[in-house]
């Protein structure tokens, strides 16, 4: 209709990478798929740019044009970008500078942490346009520190300017407040109105001219923040003043510059203090970094020569002498040592380390002299994925933090409203407009949206900090949060909660001679490396035995080995495999029987040139020594125990009885254990899978959340949101423990980030709160958050019978 103005949502314009395609035919049928997406106005896709240009109404999430591209059969191409941004002071610019980020093109997700002061940034594509993400944090009103870019001045030396700044502030205002404390003793004193005024000034406006800029900046984008409401009320309190000493005759008019003094030297101890507490958030990180050397001692054909050790590539030999700390991940090549990883994997002793053993970089050295051969360097090494992942848990936000961010959106207009409402209030129903003033400043500086901005991060930051220390590593915060609500642990067997390394159990000869049959298991069982295999190898030689000659050694996959002993042909394998070759398994059915019910695997050896059989051999996997433990921690926090294996039944119950697991799934296969979990979670159990095999990753990866060791497959580990640095399962308890400890924290904060307004606020509009004790109460309120953020870091994971 004419008259009626338009409003519509502009249109967006998109322009993002599509891999995978081929062809023309491959063009056309993503741009058919992005036309069909509801406010899309047109798509184009490049072949020669792999590119896809589209028009899309303003409305129209990113989600929907990938999910297209993804209905197509090809893949959106995306980027992590970490920004830093200076100037942050409250959860209100938390807000505006991810609503200025988030309308730069290209930008899929943008998520602001105040504790760390960066942007974290998910980008559509490769391409690099960091110039229009600084002008968008810019005209927010603060500083960007994109990557790359000279490092932020010395934290310390900020701290110790910063606390100067308290320092002078507190001196020039504690003459102001001699004339209260004079009252409060029964004594009469009042410094002269001029003095007051000379004293007052440059703490307002130089010690204060900070909250006056960042106010300044909010204002001009259109938003507001701590700063104004503190630059508001102060100047209030200073300006009514200087009205009334310039105007008043009498020789003691009525002041409040103490009152705008001893805010702005409150606040300023409080953002002091409260960034002191917030470095040590930041402890773990620096920890980590600090286990990298900075040269490595390369072994070279004419001597060893210290090198840069960004200049170490795979494939080198490096030797580290007792106590100094590896360079880089490798294997041992010569020397016998003792390894401090506590700060890797949390295991407080040192760890046996010689020839053919893996290592990490950043371990200390002991006692031995070590030659490695380096396998991983820079950004693949194991400790460069570990500051990754403490990183990105770090810079992420919990989804308890979008609804607080809600809530800050709106905080310092809501504020400022009341603060009106109470001038006007006052000022209309007394007539004492001074009194007035006074109650709208207490309202302004009682105010704090610091607390609720630093709330979760610290919290969070806190909390996979200490993780960190004990060898749990947490993805993200959105696993950290879901893992407080589980209610079943699910494991796997092999590898999880047992060794995963098979041993020799039983050895049972029909004729009695059990050293005999061991030996000949061995001479077949000598050309292969397959893990039993492996156990009756070590069992032969931990016995002494000398191995009779082996020929025509062969493989028959899926039934066992075969080979001529001593001029017989002997064949070593399942009992499937006995049976296709006629060998009777009676004379120690029973004994097979009785050993299988405990959870063992049997082989069995038998001569095929009479077709006798010889013997058995059975297998088992030790539990580890935590695994009793981690249950029973399980149990006593009320979370109830499944076993999913793939493991004959008799082994699987063997294990669950052990350890007192209240249910067992065996005979499993991997892809059916992600069905389990999802038939669990539609249950509406809360569902942790524990697993550290390329066969666990599905289930991991459909699991509420899913707990890796990393002690097996790199897949596994990409698939789950913790990662257990230590292949303890009593550790599986402990990340759910410092999961609900961290949460616990985060909804503490909370309640006293908003009781302190809920409460502070209509106390102040009441007049029942003075400009200073409002000040101070609002600098306390930030400082309480991040300490009871920190007392995490007393947190420790408890120690098994390992």
């Amino acid at each position: 209709m004419d008259g009626i103005p338009d409003s519509k949502p502009a249109a967006r314009d998109w322009r993002f990478p599509v891999e995978g395609m081929t062809c023309a035919a491959c063009a056309g049928r993503i741009e058919k798929l992005l036309r069909r997406v509801p406010g899309v106005e047109s798509a184009s896709i490049n072949l020669a740019t792999e590119t896809a240009s589209v028009r899309a109404a303003g409305e129209l999430g990113f989600d929907a044009l990938r999910g297209a591209v993804e209905r197509a059969g090809f893949s959106v191409g995306t980027r992590l970008l970490r920004i830093g941004v200076d100037g942050m002071t409250c959860a209100s610019c938390v807000a505006r500078v991810e609503k200025a980020l988030a309308r730069v093109p290209g930008v899929l997700s943008a998520e602001v942490n105040l504790a760390t002061e960066t942007a974290t940034l998910r980008l559509a594509g490769q391409s690099d346009d960091d110039a229009a993400l600084a002008a968008a944090i810019e005209r927010a009103g603060y500083t960007p520190r994109m990557p790359g870019a000279a490092e932020r001045p010395d934290p310390q030396r900020a701290a110790a300017r910063d606390g100067w700044y308290v320092a002078i502030a507190a001196l020039l205002t504690a003459p102001l407040l001699l004339p209260m404390l004079a009252e409060l003793a029964g004594a009469h004193l009042m410094l002269d109105g001029w003095l007051q005024l000379a004293l007052a000034t440059p703490v307002q406006f130089w010690l204060g001219a900070r909250f006056y800029r960042a106010g300044w900046n909010a204002l001009r984008a259109g938003a507001g923040n701590m700063d104004l409401l503190v630059a508001l009320g102060t100047s209030a309190a200073f300006g009514l003043s200087l009205w009334t000493l310039a105007t008043t005759q009498s020789a003691m008019p009525p002041l409040y510059f103490e009152a705008a003094a001893v805010v702005i030297t409150l606040v300023r101890l409080g953002k002091w203090l409260e960034a002191r507490a917030r470095r040590q958030t930041t402890e773990a990180i620096r920890a980590l970094n600090a286990l990298r050397p900075e040269t490595a001692r390369l072994r070279r054909a004419d001597g060893d020569v210290d090198i840069p050790l960004a200049q170490l590539r795979v494939g080198d030999v490096v030797v580290v002498r007792p106590g100094e700390r590896l360079p880089a991940d490798g294997t041992v090549t010569d020397g016998d040592s003792q390894l401090d990883e506590s700060l890797i994997t949390g295991e407080s002793l040192p760890v046996a380390r010689g020839p053919g053993d893996r290592v990490t970089g950043g371990a200390v050295n002991g006692d031995g002299l070590l030659l490695i051969a380096v396998t991983a360097v820079g950004a693949e090494t194991t400790l460069a994925r570990i500051v990754r992942l403490v990183e990105n848990a770090q810079a992420g936000k919990a989804p308890i933090q979008q609804r607080v961010d809600r809530v800050a959106a709106v905080f310092v207009p809501v504020v400022i409203g009341i603060a009106l409402a109470t001038l006007l209030g006052w000022g209309l129903a007394g007539g004492d407009w001074s009194r007035a003033i006074l109650n709208a400043v207490g309202v302004l500086v009682i105010a704090c949206p610091c607390a609720l901005g630093l709330a979760t991060p610290t919290a969070i930051m806190v909390g996979t900090g200490a993780a960190a220390r004990q060898g749990i590593l947490i993805k993200d915060a959105q696993a950290l949060e879901l893992a407080r609500e589980v209610t079943v642990v699910a494991f796997d067997k092999t590898g999880t909660l047992t060794l995963g390394r098979p041993t020799l159990l039983a050895c049972t000869a029909v004729n009695g001679d059990a050293a005999a049959l061991l030996a000949a298991a061995a001479a077949i069982q000598s050309g292969s490396q397959h893990p039993l295999a492996l156990a009756v190898i070590q069992a032969a030689q931990r016995d002494g035995l000398r191995l009779p000659a082996a020929t025509g050694l062969r493989a028959w996959p899926g039934r066992g080995m075969a080979a001529q002993v001593d001029g017989r042909e002997l064949r070593l394998g399942s009992a499937r495999w006995m049976t296709e070759l006629g060998i009777d398994l009676a004379p120690l059915q029973a004994r097979a029987d009785a050993l299988q019910a405990e959870g063992s695997t049997v082989s069995w050896l038998a001569s095929t040139d009479d077709r006798q059989l010889l013997g058995l051999l059975a297998f088992g996997d030790t539990l580890k020594p935590g695994a009793e433990a981690a249950i029973r921690a399980l149990h006593a926090a009320g979370i109830r125990t499944l076993l999913i294996s793939g493991d004959n039944r008799g082994s699987a119950e063997a294990v669950a009885r052990a350890l007192g697991i209240d249910d067992v799934r065996a005979e499993v296969l991997p892809e059916d254990k992600a069905g389990i979990v999802a038939a669990l979670r539609a249950d509406g159990s809360r569902v942790a899978m524990v697993g550290d095999g390329i066969n666990d990753a599905p289930a991991l990866a459909a699991a509420d959340v899913g707990i890796a060791m990393s002690t097996g497959t790199d897949v596994a580990m990409h698939a789950a949101g913790i990662t257990l640095m230590r292949g303890d399962p009593a550790l599986v308890a402990d990340a759910i423990d410092i999961s609900r400890r961290s949460c616990a924290k985060i909804r503490q904060n909370l309640f006293w980030a908003f009781a302190y307004n809920v409460v502070g606020i209509p106390l102040a509009a009441a007049g029942l709160l003075s400009p200073m004790i409002a000040g101070a109460a609002m600098a306390f309120s930030s400082v309480s958050v991040v300490t009871n953020a920190l007392a995490l870091r007393r947190w420790r994971a408890r120690r098994s019978a390992a």
